[in-house]
């Protein structure tokens, strides 16, 4: 068992955010940093990832949709992906890298102090990309959390912190270190003995000037103006999300 745990999820190649989170003092003090998927795709996939192995035996990885797109598309597949940023991606990571995202389980289990069995997943424990709401009913949580016995779910994907219950099971979204809907600053939690959304404070200004000088990406100025000085909003996200949300018990 382990006492505090740094949940960061969604990091999209922002290394500016990443580095502002792993300075925290909690996050530093945490025995462990579980780390919940969507961790390359962006301005700077190559060096993100290096900054994660760094982290050696603290860093617990969990597949995302997006690294598991990033290896379909490194090895010569095609995806479905709409962004134009994950193919150019693809193509920088390092042989070692694609190995290290195609190796990311879906899930994984961790015992916490003061919260027992926890399951962390990017989207929900059965799919790296499906799409479950905080405001979704509770027959779409029941069909997503179908067999699974923890009675703490963290989950990301949506890029939008929330802590509710679902039928006496907490669900806990620590937001997106990277690409946040609905507010600036990167987002991730705090678990052990209890739960806590936190959200760090950084200079945006500098961290496109820095994306803009280190990545190659030839659309740098365009990507940083959309997902980092004016991210979506919350209620924007939510009107995309939600039709993809209801799920085969909706009506």
């Amino acid at each position: 068992m382990v006492s505090s745990v740094a949940v960061l999820s969604d990091i999209h190649g922002v290394l500016p955010a990443l580095d502002a989170v792993l300075a925290e003092p909690d996050v530093r003090a945490a025995d462990l940093v579980v780390l919940c998927g969507d961790l390359a795709a962006g301005p700077l996939p190559r060096q993100t990832l290096d900054r994660l192995v760094s982290l050696g035996d603290r860093a617990v990885w969990v597949r995302g949709n997006a690294d598991r797109e990033l290896v379909t598309l490194a090895r010569g597949g095609d995806t479905k992906i709409p962004d134009p940023i994950a193919p150019w991606a693809a193509e920088q990571l390092r042989p070692d890298q694609v190995t290290l995202l195609a190796g990311l389980p879906l899930t994984v289990t961790l015992e916490i102090d003061g919260l027992g069995e926890v399951l962390f997943c990017h989207a929900t424990p059965r799919d790296d990309e499906e799409v479950a709401l905080v405001d979704s009913p509770l027959s779409r949580w029941e069909e997503v959390l179908d067999g699974v016995t923890a009675e703490t779910v963290v989950c990301g994907h949506t890029h939008m912190p929330f802590l509710r219950l679902a039928d006496r099971r907490r669900i806990v979204n620590p937001g997106s270190v990277g690409m946040p809907y609905g507010t600036t600053g990167a987002h991730w939690a705090r678990l052990g003995p209890g739960v806590e959304l936190r959200r760090t404070g950084f200079d945006v200004e500098a961290a496109c000037q820095e994306m803009a000088e280190a990545s190659e990406y030839p659309g740098i100025q365009g990507w940083s103006d959309d997902y980092l000085r004016n991210p979506a909003s919350d209620a924007e996200a939510l009107r995309v999300f939600s039709p993809r949300a209801r799920g085969t018990n909706a009506t």
